[in-house]
């Protein structure tokens, strides 16, 4: 598992990235506070208070190159 810190501050923002993550069979969860959410839900998100970076959990053991450079927009330093 890896954890990556991403900014989803935007409706549009949030659309791209589940349909970005949608396309891997991987599991992904968003962490923010003490809500732990699936990242390929719309509605998931959206409960979820997007002004602060959220942290992203990546539960992939192969295709971790390919998943980290479609997530390169939306992670933040």
């Amino acid at each position: 598992m890896k954890t990556v810190k991403i900014s989803l501050n935007s409706i549009d923002k949030v659309k791209s990235f589940v349909n970005d993550i949608t396309r891997f069979d991987n599991d992904f969860d968003l962490v923010s506070g003490r809500y732990v959410i699936d990242a390929k839900s719309i509605m998931g998100i959206f409960s979820l208070d997007l002004s602060k970076p959220i942290e992203l959990n990546i539960h992939a053991e192969n295709n971790m190159d390919e998943i980290m450079s479609v997530l390169a927009a939306y992670i933040i330093q």
